[in-house]
């Protein structure tokens, strides 16, 4: 099964070595036909401690690298 790949912006850069990611998705409400925008918060693996809030980023699945973190930024 392929890996997810998703895009988000950086909220913060405080940990070290880690991301986290808030990625917002757009859909069709199913009753009342209107476009809704909900967000979450992903905590990714940054090796080098490259990306700094504000930052647009892609994230991918990956096995678990900690007790929160199963993600890590492929590319800005």
């Amino acid at each position: 099964m392929p890996k997810r790949i998703l895009q988000g912006t950086v909220t913060s850069d405080k940990n070290e070595q880690t991301v986290t990611v808030s990625v917002e998705r757009r859909f069709t409400h199913p009753v009342l036909k209107k476009t809704i925008r909900k967000s979450k918060k992903y905590r990714a693996h940054d090796e080098t401690n490259q990306f700094k809030t504000g930052d647009i980023v892609r994230i991918q699945e990956c096995a678990p690298r900690s007790k929160t973190k199963r993600w890590e930024v492929v590319t800005a």
